[in-house]
């Protein structure tokens, strides 16, 4: 049976081969080289157990989970740190070539994202959207820079995780009008390949047993078919429940029951299967203990999912699978599942597809492929993914094909205007062979943001304090010029005091420990550098972990403080931040909060 820890974990955290270009002999001539698509480009579909994209090429998903629209923020978490670009931007340059996105269905009723950060010239695009936008402008740049990706329909409600697809609150009416809703969304963006139509299912879920109340294999069917009833182009990966026949494992993680009972939909060739996978930081198993270890893992995965692909019947995706890798066990369970998907070098995409969990280094009981900075990467668990990772999708819709010549630098930068809290800068366009698409702004070596003309403010400031900046031309290709000259600019003023708001959210609550996030927010006019917050607990209540932030706890008074990556915050500008504790929540405490 599945351990209890399991359960606790959702409330902490919430090859393919370019192909050559072919000659094609007509009539004893022979033709101009016509290059195909590059591998992975437009919708994909399935035959047996390969993935194939628009071109009939195998494509193997070597991914990465993003969590966070499904939580409270409803937004991606980490953009209280960074640019959402720059995010993207890094999980593509360290091979991740596919995004899983959780989310819930909260945000399908205009929900505002509550912990972006628009400072430094961060975010700007998103200022204002509610979560759905915000979900087009990270699918958009991820298919812009020939990334994919997978929308998780994770929880009903961004309260916790339900064993059904289902819940008193939001009927399966609901659930199936918002996969439509989300697959009509998309039409015609092939940057979305599919939706993963429940994240782990698990008892009273089974597979097969005919009641439409608690059969998920049906309740997929359904699902499936309404997603591709509104676009019939999408993937549908399917997860596994927790028990079969008896036999239980991870949540969503036994495929057990699709040997007998397939899914069938509509719409042929579309299922793809989805195995969750974990190690002993989330919860032990009784095969971790096993006297063989690791060597009894391929015949452990091979009895739960692993047979769907080797017996031909479809593909099998790995949607989530991950470990804080502290434990020597952790690191032989990873080493052995990396081996056990099959390396790239040798097998290229006639491979599993897999996305790790996560991106997030605020997973309580996995941590994630950044640390805590949400900047610096984890070389030793991304270095364990290496032999599975797989070849991109392209150059992305902003390509710029055979462009290697970058533009010529700015000139006649100059600083046009200064405040408090701001400082402007103008200079003149740039040249591009095939033309300029933008600029990006640097103050000292720090980008403070882009700009499409020639003009730009930066915000990210403090008062009294001098800043140097230069300019960087940038083409459709990608290409970047050298730096412009520098020009210094001084704030105005001497800073001053700020107002300060704190918002403690209870985010889950399960009798012996509790999770909760906070949103901080500068409510004054001038900018802060730091922040501090503090509390006291009514009902012996004790931190236990927290991230994003650092604490102190004496009895019942916690002292929480800002970090050296998110004490900063513009007049306006939120951060947030999140821990657990134990037991039960209580009553949400006065939080009193200061910035300096």
């Amino acid at each position: 049976m599945l351990h209890p820890l399991r359960a606790l974990r959702r409330a902490a955290r919430i090859a393919a081969f370019s192909a050559a270009a072919l000659l094609l002999p007509l009539a004893g001539t022979v033709t101009a080289q016509a290059a195909e698509p590059a591998a992975g480009s437009g919708y994909w579909h399935t035959s047996g157990r390969q993935i194939l994209d628009a071109g009939n090429h195998p494509v193997r998903i070597a991914g990465i989970n993003w969590f966070g629209f499904e939580t409270a923020n409803y937004v991606p978490h980490g953009l209280w740190s960074r640019d959402y670009k720059s995010m993207i931007d890094q999980m593509r340059s360290l091979g991740y070539n596919t995004i899983r996105l959780p989310y819930s269905d909260d945000i399908f009723a205009g929900t505002q994202p509550a912990s972006i950060n628009y400072s430094s010239g961060m975010n700007t695009d998103l200022a204002g959207l509610d979560s759905l936008q915000v979900m087009d402008r990270i699918v958009d740049h991820a298919g812009s820079v020939g990334m994919k990706v997978i929308l998780d329909r994770h929880r009903p409600d961004s309260g916790g995780q339900s064993a059904l697809w289902y819940t008193s609150a939001v009927p399966e009416s609901t659930w199936l009008a918002n996969l439509k809703s989300l697959a009509a969304r998309y039409a015609g963006n092939d940057a979305v390949v599919g939706i993963d139509l429940h994240n782990e299912p698990h008892d009273p879920a089974c597979w097969g047993c005919g009641d439409t109340t608690k059969d998920w294999r049906l309740a997929a069917q359904r699902g499936g078919n309404a997603v591709l009833s509104a676009n019939p182009d999408l993937l549908i990966f399917v997860e596994g429940v927790q028990t079969v026949d008896g036999v239980s494992g991870w949540w969503g993680g036994n495929l057990m029951g699709v040997g007998q009972y397939p899914v069938e939909l509509n719409v042929p060739h579309k299922v793809v299967y989805s195995a969750h996978d974990y190690a002993t930081s989330v919860a032990q198993q009784p095969w971790f203990t096993d006297a063989s270890f690791p060597a009894n893992m391929p015949g452990v995965w091979d009895k739960y999912w692993g047979y769907i692909f080797k017996q031909n019947i479809a593909p099998v995706w790995v949607g989530e699978f991950g470990t804080t890798l502290q434990s020597t066990t952790d690191q032989k369970w990873l080493k052995a599942l990396a081996d056990y998907l099959r390396p790239t070098s040798q097998y290229g995409a006639d491979s599993f597809s897999w996305t790790f969990w996560s991106w997030n280094p605020n997973s309580g009981d996995t941590g994630g492929i950044l640390k805590d900075d949400w900047t610096t990467v984890d070389t030793v668990k991304d270095g364990y993914l290496a032999s599975i990772k797989a070849p991109g999708f392209g150059s992305g819709t902003s390509g710029g094909g055979g462009d290697t010549q970058a533009p010529t630098a700015p000139t006649g930068l100059t600083v046009t205007g200064t405040t408090a809290s701001s400082v402007s800068l103008s200079w003149k366009a740039a040249s591009d062979d095939t033309g300029v698409t933008g600029y990006d702004v640097y103050r000292g070596s720090t980008k403070a943001g882009t700009a499409t003309g020639t003009t730009f403010t930066d915000t990210g400031v403090t008062a009294g304090t001098s800043y140097t900046y230069t300019v960087r031309a940038r083409d459709a290709a990608g290409n970047t010029s050298t730096p412009s000259a520098s020009v210094t600019a001084t704030t105005t003023g001497s800073g001053g005091n700020t107002g300060c708001k704190a918002v403690y959210t209870v985010n889950g609550d399960w009798g012996s420990g509790f999770g909760v996030d906070v949103t901080v927010t500068n409510t004054g006019t001038a900018p802060g550098t730091s922040w501090k917050l503090t509390w006291t607990y009514g009902g012996g209540q004790k931190i236990t972990n927290m991230w994003n932030a650092s604490y102190t706890q004496t009895g019942a008074s916690v002292t929480v403080t800002s970090t050296d990556y998110n004490g900063g915050l513009a007049a306006g500008a939120h951060t947030a931040f999140g821990f657990q504790g134990t037991p039960a929540a209580g009553a949400v405490p006065t939080v009193s909060c200061t910035l300096s």
